[in-house]
């Protein structure tokens, strides 16, 4: 998956470590964490709207 445009998470720290990445794929997308550029999690569209429905869900006031 190399040539991927990533883009680092609003959350990430000043110094940019410690933050999830996305990038856009023909199939849907891809998910890696900064300290680990090497190990990627390709997802479908499908996956990735419910893990962050989840995610907003579980943060909700």
């Amino acid at each position: 998956m190399s040539g991927l445009n990533w883009v680092k998470s609003s959350f990430s720290d000043e110094g940019g470590n410690n933050c999830v990445e996305v990038a856009v794929t023909e199939d849907g997308a891809a998910l890696r964490e900064s300290d680990e550029p090497g190990r990627i999690l390709a997802v479908r569209p499908e996956s990735l709207s419910a893990l962050l429905a989840a995610v907003k869900q579980d943060h909700s006031p």
